[in-house]
């Protein structure tokens, strides 16, 4: 169903239903040992739906739910999230190595780096995203004994509401260095979102502060692209409608918006990633973008 400005989700329906794909994603990598989340697994498992549960679980194989040489698909979103979280790990550890002790991930969803990671004693990591997410995640995860490695505080807040507000009443300091981490998030937003997006992250941030954002520009080959995949998913059993999720419209590219507000970034070709991990790299489409990762730092 196609997104509107004040709609809603959980973790089952619309936007939260990618969060759910996305950890289904990184269940079925850690089990084959290309990634360690452990926690992946039980929290699709406990959100229930059928199809993501059996991909994490290795229950389906590609070859059941994908398109043969189809650039998107179940196993190319499975290779993409290896390299995507493999990247980001690094990236956190890079950060709390160089002395940055404060991080915010955005629209943090089903992710579980609170938990897995291990992070220095003094270091605070928020999770932003809306209540029944964090305290979906939060629950299960404390029903299967697990604990935080970290300061772990949930910001439960809509991002389309007054998030730097609620961050600082978690306490978020603005005058210390910030590693922040949007993964997966830009697409869902629309452009003068995302702008203000970025421009709030550039206002809370002290010199020093690191950025990790991925960006999957959705043109519409793209969008084809995923529709076609989404398909055969529907006919092996998937009941939540991935479809018309992303925002179209001209945008600004990440990379250049940020070098003009003082950030120093360095783009990474998904293809790029997955060719230096051995993994396969899809054939594009004429028309179809390619993802990238734009990794900043500020002063």
């Amino acid at each position: 169903m196609a997104r509107t400005e004040n709609d809603t989700w959980d973790l089952a329906t619309s936007v939260g239903a990618t969060a759910t794909m996305v950890a289904a994603g990184r269940g079925r990598a850690t089990k084959v040992g290309l990634i360690d989340d452990p926690f992946a697994e039980p929290l699709v498992r406990a959100v229930g739906v059928d199809f993501f549960t059996r991909w994490a679980t290795g229950e389906i194989s590609a070859d059941e739910v994908d398109i043969p040489g189809h650039p998107w698909g179940m196993q190319p979103m499975t290779d993409l999230l290896t390299v995507r979280t493999r990247l980001i790990d690094q990236f956190l550890n890079d950060a709390t190595a160089s002395g940055i002790r404060q991080v915010v991930v955005l629209a943090s969803g089903l992710d579980a780096r609170g938990y897995r990671l291990s992070w220095p004693a003094d270091a605070v990591v928020f999770e932003i995203d809306q209540q029944q997410v964090t305290d979906f995640k939060t629950a299960t995860l404390a029903a299967a004994g697990a604990e935080p490695t970290v300061d772990l505080r949930a910001v439960p807040v809509d991002l389309r509401d007054d998030w730097p507000a609620a961050l600082r009443q978690a306490g978020f300091d603005s005058n210390r260095p910030t590693a922040w981490v949007a993964e997966g998030l830009l697409a869902f937003l629309p452009p003068e979102a995302q702008d203000r997006l970025l421009d709030n992250i550039t206002e809370l941030s002290a010199p020093g502060s690191r950025l990790v954002v991925e960006i999957f520009l959705s043109t519409p080959e793209s969008l084809e692209v995923m529709r076609t995949s989404s398909q055969k998913w529907y006919e092996h059993g998937l009941d939540a409608r991935i479809d018309d999720l992303w925002y179209g419209g001209e945008r600004h590219d990440v990379a250049p918006y940020l070098q003009e507000r003082g950030w120093q970034a360095t783009r990474r070709r998904s293809a790029e990633l997955l060719a230096d991990a051995g993994l396969t790299v899809p054939q594009r489409n004429d028309g179809q973008t390619e993802n990238y990762y734009c990794t900043a730092e500020l002063g």
